[in-house]
């Protein structure tokens, strides 16, 4: 049986000629006509919805068109939309808040955490047959998530400024009440149990502000995956999604077999490894799930592709994932990429570079990026090659 796949990505609204964060999501919005597109806590960004789909093919077609529609839209009113954890020049105003009754009433409750909220996630979904096998594949799946964040890393800079991190929106994010790692449930009744706690203590109004790396979905049967930074290429959060769904099947199954919980119920390590992720990037030391001990970003992905080989195959993912995980190893993390950028020319090339990569153009390594902004009218996608050149035989890994 196919096991379904969809993602729902946020993208900041630039100013096309500043780079600088705008709330100007409404006007977007109302050009795009609202058709699988909604609102978030901040008025500078918005966010998409995928259709379900079978294959990753389908997904990254999908996703393609989602960001052609966008960039039409945003350039026509002289905008940029950027898919990235954090976008580098960025202003905080409370008065940016989306008109809406529950964003206000989150905006009054946790203050500053909210007015910061200006950053952006890509979300993957994947099927599940109930939700008791949603909330116990959440223990099997959590290890292996921090190395999921470190291939998304795309949020280096805050407010002008290098972090240091390769992910800063991760610690951005980790300052909500419900963010991190989900915890370990025996059965669907005992995580109902403890998130009806949690609202009744009164620190979350909703079931919408569980905010951990994973959840079983409220509305919809499957597992939802939140770790990861927005990603500037389509082809990062194809990559991603094959590799949880493949930490889902590979979870199904052990389930079946009865191997074991995958997860002790410790998560000072893995809050760890999250922090190791988010400092990192694919530059550095993550830390193995498999050992719990540090080890280069590359040995942890090619150690996961090759533990989750049989149920990559058993979707027919292998061959794609192998070759987007070889293409994001050698041409390394959006953070690292994004720092170049900033570093070679100025904060604003990095801009452009993010905006450019958005709509899914491809730069030469060593061009000049400031300046490459197409006009409205000829804003189709110019890849430097298309993913189902991803699945040709004989490629690395």
């Amino acid at each position: 049986m196919t096991v379904r796949i969809g993602a729902e990505e946020e993208f900041h609204v630039v100013d096309v000629e500043s780079g600088r964060l705008v709330p100007r999501a409404d006007t977007l919005l109302d050009r795009l006509g609202g058709d699988g597109f909604s609102r978030e806590l901040q008025q500078s960004a918005v966010e998409s919805n995928s259709q379900v789909h079978d294959t990753l093919d389908d997904l990254f077609a999908d996703l393609s068109g989602t960001r052609r529609r966008l960039d039409a839209a945003a350039s026509s009113l002289g905008l940029a939309v950027v898919a990235a954890g954090t976008v580098p020049l960025a202003r905080l105003t409370p008065r940016d808040v989306t008109a809406d009754a529950r964003f206000r009433r989150m905006s009054d409750d946790y203050r500053r955490v909210a007015d910061e909220q200006l950053i952006c996630s890509a979300q993957v979904h994947v099927d599940v047959p109930d939700r008791d096998t949603a909330v116990r594949a959440m223990c099997l799946v959590s290890p292996w998530l921090p190395p999921l964040l470190a291939l998304s890393a795309s949020s280096p800079f805050w407010l002008g400024s290098d972090t240091g991190y390769a992910s800063w929106r991760t610690m951005l994010w980790q300052r909500w009440p419900t963010a991190g790692p989900a915890g370990c449930y025996r059965s669907a009744a005992d995580y109902d149990a403890a998130v009806t706690e949690l609202i009744g203590s009164g620190v979350i109004s909703d079931t919408g502000m569980l905010y951990h790396d994973v959840r079983p979905s409220a509305h919809q049967g499957t597992l939802e995956m939140r770790i990861c930074d927005a990603c500037p290429r389509a082809e990062t959060v194809v990559l991603v999604a094959g590799l949880f769904r493949a930490l889902v099947l590979d979870a199904r199954e052990r389930l079946e077999r009865g191997s074991g919980t995958g997860c002790d119920g410790h998560h000072e390590w893995l809050r760890a490894a999250t922090w190791r992720a988010a400092r990192s990037g694919l530059e550095g030391t993550l830390v193995d799930p498999g050992t719990r001990r540090g080890a280069p970003a590359p040995v942890v992905l090619r150690g996961m592709l090759h533990r989750l080989r049989p149920a990559l195959e058993a979707s027919g993912d292998f061959a794609t994932v192998r070759t987007l995980l070889e293409e994001a190893l050698a041409t390394g993390s959006m953070a690292h990429r994004l720092r170049r950028a900033a570093r070679d020319e100025d904060l604003l090339a990095g801009i452009d570079m993010l905006a450019a990569e958005t709509r899914g153009d491809r730069l030469a390594p060593n061009a000049s990026r400031r300046r490459h902004r197409r006009p409205a009218d000829t804003c189709g996608p110019g890849p430097a090659r298309t993913h189902a050149s991803a699945t040709t035989p004989g490629t690395p890994g």
